[in-house]
């Protein structure tokens, strides 16, 4: 894979068992960089590993005075040296493409679950969390992927070496053969208490993220209740504990970086004294003893990798962790065969109550069903073409309840999918199912860029943006971007939103999220709350756009608004997680207790007052 061919066309199916298993399956997935990048790696190593040979036969070439041994050194030397040049570069530019490509894969996965989770995702996972993973977190997981091959290569080497020490030198080439080893393993009894510190570090560094993800994202409300120097101070509290973790992580491993500065030294003294008293006894010659120290003196660039491969992993570890946790989030929360939770009867006779017609569970799963929306967990049904309120006295049900309609399953409880037409929305693709059912959530998000940019969405193109606008009575919000233009012409379609829409008012960026909805025209709209924002007036205004645009059309609210209640074709009551009522709103504000404490915000103590007024009326 280079770099020119990214994005992958498929980045494939993680294996996110565990961070480990993620790590050998991004390093599988890449076998043909990292072969290359070991290959190059070898000829850049073996090179500088091979310099000492030449210099030991230049060496005892000028003390036995042969010119032809001398030139023969000096090739050599040449000739390792374009080695060492061709293979530094090469394995530069294959270690850094497996490192971009491995980060690029990463990030990919996660846009992908992203896309395939929606909303659900930050229900499951904090949005610092996701953050992080996907920006530091794929950084250290791309470092480790890199230093892989890069430590294959050194490791090769100096076992290359020190065979060959022996081999060419019996005596001193045990020494270092026995030392090596030593060197290169020296740090593991410290790496455990290291790698606790560096998950230590990254957990809290993780959290103090995820602190000021969440204090940007609620500024403004902060600013309104003068709560900035309070969330300030924690944010202060927790960047000082990622400070001090830091530093008692950097202690364990300036320790390890001092072990393999002391440990080295120590067997370079050690061949330098062993050797002379060869030399001296005439066991060896002066070539040979400069030949072994230039040796183990450039064995210090391979045994260098040992600690960089340590710190690689344990840095990458909780990283990929991370990510494996996020990666394994699945869209189906059921058990698998039981993702539709209730019966071709079960689902006829729903259907038979509520519109008197019979529809029963088609078998054919089809790219983009048509039919009656239900949700087998709680028993509601939304019939196609009609607009269907819910009202549910629990506001955090109802989101679940929301999400649950388009095909996510909110919580892992073994709760079924949503049917729409008799088709599980789980099974369908994750594309089929988005222009299918689309779900606005109570709090949607307005991305940075101009009004017509955010109006250009994937769409059947029946609605266009004047109509979806028009609906949602943006024509404030049309009169305010006009106003804020920098163009001579005043186009409001060209003016652009800062990020999140925070130029505009809540109810501003309420309808022009409701806008950007209706342009998409799915075959069932489910919206959350979409005028919590807005006063009376405009409520009324919007609820009865919507309506008209929608006609024959699915559409199902969420609201407990009596004037957008009033206006609905159909209205069910949703409480204690499954259907209470059905019916109009006028009616059901007369034959359900409960439906009308919660439209009316009504209390036990004015309900008790109202039913006593009643009975006194009556004796009366």
């Amino acid at each position: 894979m280079q770099i020119r061919d990214l994005p992958y066309t498929d980045p494939g199916e993680p294996d996110v068992r565990s961070g480990p298993r993620f790590l050998l399956w991004l390093g599988l997935g890449q076998l043909g960089g990292q072969l290359k990048s070991l290959a190059w790696g070898l000829l850049h190593q073996c090179g500088i590993a091979g310099l000492p040979l030449g210099v030991g036969v230049a060496v005892q070439a000028v003390i036995d005075r042969s010119g032809a041994r001398l030139a023969l050194a000096g090739g050599l030397i040449v000739l390792l040296a374009a080695a060492i040049a061709v293979g530094d570069t090469m394995l530069h530019r294959t270690a850094v493409t497996n490192w971009i490509t491995a980060a690029a894969r990463v990030q990919q996965l996660l846009a992908r679950k992203t896309a395939e989770l929606g909303s659900v995702l930050t229900h499951r996972v904090a949005a610092g969390e996701v953050v992080a993973v996907s920006t530091g977190d794929v950084e250290k997981i791309g470092w480790f992927v890199e230093a892989l091959s890069r430590f294959a290569a050194a490791a090769t080497t100096l076992v290359i070496v020190c065979v060959a020490l022996v081999i060419y030198q019996p005596a001193l080439g045990v020494v270092v053969a026995i030392g090596v080893p030593v060197l290169a393993l020296a740090a593991l009894p410290l790496l455990p208490r290291a790698t606790k510190r560096a998950d230590i570090q990254r957990e809290k560094a993780g959290r103090a993220t995820e602190l000021a993800s969440d204090t940007v994202a609620g500024l403004r409300v902060l600013r309104g209740i003068g709560g900035e120097e309070l969330f300030l101070g924690r944010y202060r509290e927790a960047s000082q504990e990622v400070r001090e973790a830091a530093v008692r992580s950097a202690r364990m491993w300036s320790l390890i970086s001092a072990v393999q500065v002391l440990l080295p030294g120590i067997l370079m003294i050690t061949v330098v004294c062993y050797g002379a008293v060869l030399a001296r006894d005439g066991r060896i010659t002066v070539g040979e003893l400069v030949t072994v120290y230039s040796a183990v003196t450039l064995m210090l660039f391979p045994l260098s990798h040992f600690e960089e491969i340590a710190m690689a992993y344990s840095f990458s570890r909780p990283s990929a962790k991370r990510a494996a946790r996020v990666l394994a989030l699945r869209r189906v929360a059921g058990p698998s065969g039981t993702n539709t939770g209730v019966s071709s009867g079960t689902m006829t006779q729903a259907v038979e109550e509520s519109s008197g017609t019979a529809t029963g569970v088609s078998s054919r799963t089809t790219a983009i069903p048509s039919g009656d929306l239900y949700d087998p967990a709680t028993g509601l049904l939304a019939p196609k073409g009609r607009f269907t309120a819910v009202v549910c006295g629990d506001p955090d049900a109802a989101g679940r309840l929301a999400e649950r309609l388009g095909g996510h399953a909110a919580e892992a409880n073994g709760t079924a999918s949503a049917l729409l037409g008799g088709v599980a929305l789980d099974e369908l693709p994750l594309d089929g199912a988005r222009t299918a059912v689309l779900v606005q959530d109570k709090d949607p998000v307005l991305l940075s860029g101009t009004l017509r940019e955010l109006l250009d969405v994937p769409s059947s193109g029946q609605v266009t943006a004047d109509e979806a606008l028009t609906a949602a009575q943006c024509g404030d919000v049309l009169d305010a971007l006009a106003q804020a233009s920098v163009d001579t012409d005043g186009d409001p379609m060209r003016t652009r939103i800062t990020e999140r829409g925070r130029s505009l008012s809540g109810g501003q960026r309420q309808r022009l999220a409701l806008a950007r909805s209706l342009v998409t025209d799915p075959e069932v709209l489910v919206l959350d709350e979409p005028t919590s924002a807005v006063d009376s007036h405009t409520e009324a205004r919007v609820a009865a756009g919507v309506k008209h645009l929608r006609t024959g059309r699915t559409t199902v609210v969420f609201s407990s608004s009596p004037l957008l209640l009033d206006l609905a074709e159909r209205v069910v009551f949703v409480h204690d997680g499954e259907v209470a009522s059905v019916g109009v709103h006028r009616e059901l504000l007369h034959t359900d207790d409960r439906y009308r404490a919660v439209v009316t915000r009504e209390t036990d103590e004015s309900a008790r007052d109202e039913k006593t007024l009643e009975k006194w009326e009556e004796t009366a």
